[in-house]
């Protein structure tokens, strides 16, 4: 058995404490169906949780770790929050959506899903053990944070493991929630650094006490993202199409851990979409074979995940950090906002959007850009994305970017060279459609970190080539859904 792919118990005595400390608690888990359509499903115990504060350790936030929070993040939506950009803003035709993460509960980001998805098989099956058991979250910023505010409402110590080199905002947050400063596992370098992450969790599992929900390896994590985020994905798209008009060309995202990836999954199968994948030019890892250093905080790199299905990419995309940086000043400073309000026409409607856009987000709308501009896209076509989070978790990166790319100030003038450079001037340049060779090569580089470093077999590594193995982690869905349900019940 893989591990994190569990389906029955496999240690009934860490179930059954398991089952008397969330007992103690009152806590009550959230089926992962119910989270992939909330509306249905869950209209009565939102209301019945609307005071409950989203920014707070509250259990009751469980059932908010979905797509369909409201812009107050306690009311319920029928139709997730996303943002409809302009040709105004992109130069190009199509339409670009971005569906926003920074309406989920306690950390404002859908990372906060990854890990309950990572979480939820260990802690059914017994594998986890609350009472004993700290979860060890390694990320570059957004996921361990995810797993802190669950393991907290779980009432489980957790260790935060990321680079020292992520936004001062993480680890503000990080030190809000976690009360011991030995608890957050400060890693050398930045975004680029994951192989450090995993030495350091190699050296926490040592300690019989640590179990590790590595992000990159569990299934869990792809799992949850193809059962909601693909289907919440799937609802935007069809609001926007009731007159049957448009045409749904594709799913861009940056690479990340690949959890979000998998909702491409499920848009390809429902809607024919491709899925596009963007990773940092200065770490050009998918486009070259390459390495690097970057600051597009969230998407960590310089290997590829084991629960990335390479095999259903349809083309990579590079965008630069410098892009990135200084695209943030143009959304988030007054003389930014005012050129693109003065001379692109924006109205202050959808220019007070742009704050949910955080530096990956903006990464995934330059990567669609791109995409649309390669494929000759028109305003008939549909090209889908999210926004991991927003701006707000990136105001000291600004000042940071401010700094080394415009110290003698930024202005008006400054804000229209970004966009006529950034925007209108973005190429289709530093981009892979894939053919079979290009996915076996991606998928063979793949082997060096998880059967050589990181100890998966080979045959587990070997049969993520056929996409019955992606289609059967479905088949978990149902199945893990009992196990909450008997536990709920127990």
């Amino acid at each position: 058995m893989i591990p994190g792919l569990e389906t029955a118990i496999v240690d009934q005595d860490a179930y059954d404490r398991n089952i008397k400390s969330l007992a103690d608690t009152g806590l009550v888990l959230p089926r992962i169906s119910d989270l992939a359509d909330p509306h249905a499903k869950l209209a009565g115990k939102m209301a019945e949780i609307a005071d409950a504060d989203p920014d707070a350790p509250d259990p009751r936030n469980l059932f908010r770790v979905h797509w369909h929070n409201g812009a107050d993040r306690r009311s319920l939506v029928k139709v997730p929050e996303h943002i409809v950009l302009p040709e105004a803003l992109t130069g190009v035709k199509a339409k670009i959506v971005v569906a926003l993460g920074n309406r989920f509960p306690m950390i404002n980001t859908h990372k906060v899903l990854a890990a309950y998805g990572c979480l939820i098989p260990r802690l059914m099956s017994g594998a986890f053990d609350a009472t004993k058991h700290r979860a060890v979250w390694p990320s570059t910023g957004n996921y361990c944070r995810g797993g802190v505010a669950i393991a907290n409402l779980l009432g489980c110590r957790s260790i935060a493991v990321l680079p020292e080199g992520m936004s001062k905002e993480r680890f503000d947050w990080l030190n809000g929630w976690l009360t011991d400063p030995n608890d957050i596992y400060r890693t050398p370098g930045t975004e680029s650094n994951v192989k450090e992450i995993y030495d350091a969790c190699h050296d926490l599992e040592k300690n019989p006490e640590n179990l590790i929900l590595n992000q990159f390896g569990e299934y869990g994590n792809y799992i949850i993202h193809r059962a909601v985020t693909g289907p919440a994905l799937q609802r935007i798209f069809d609001h926007l199409n009731v007159d049957k008009t448009l045409s749904a060309r594709a799913f861009v995202a940056a690479t990340g851990s690949a959890g979000t990836l998998a909702a491409g999954d499920h848009l390809k199968r429902a809607l024919g979409t491709q899925t596009g994948v963007i990773e940092a030019l200065e770490c050009p890892t998918l486009l070259y074979n390459g390495y690097g250093e970057h600051n597009i905080q969230g998407i960590g790199d310089k290997h590829v995940p084991l629960i990335h299905n390479v095999m259903e990419s349809d083309f990579v995309i590079g965008v630069s950090d410098a892009s990135c940086d200084r695209l943030n000043l143009v959304f988030n400073t007054v003389a930014g906002r005012s050129y693109l309000s003065k001379h692109q026409g924006l109205p202050q409607e959808q220019i007070a959007q742009l704050s949910d856009l955080g530096l990956s987000s903006i990464a995934n709308i330059l990567g669609a850009i791109k995409y649309a501009k390669f494929n000759d896209l028109d305003e008939g076509d549909v090209v889908l994305t999210v926004a991991t989070d927003g701006a707000d978790m990136y105001h000291t990166e600004m000042a940071i970017a401010q700094n080394k790319h415009f110290s003698k100030g930024f202005g008006e003038v400054q804000a229209a060279e970004v966009f006529g450079q950034h925007i209108l001037g973005a190429g289709i340049d530093h981009m892979i459609e894939l053919g079979r060779f290009d996915r076996e090569r991606i998928f063979n580089l793949a082997y060096y970190t998880w059967v050589e470093q990181q100890g998966t077999s080979l045959e587990n590594f070997d049969r993520r080539r056929e996409q019955s193995f992606w289609d059967g982690l479905l088949d978990l869905v149902p199945i893990w859904d009992g196990m909450i349900d008997r536990f709920n019940a127990a």
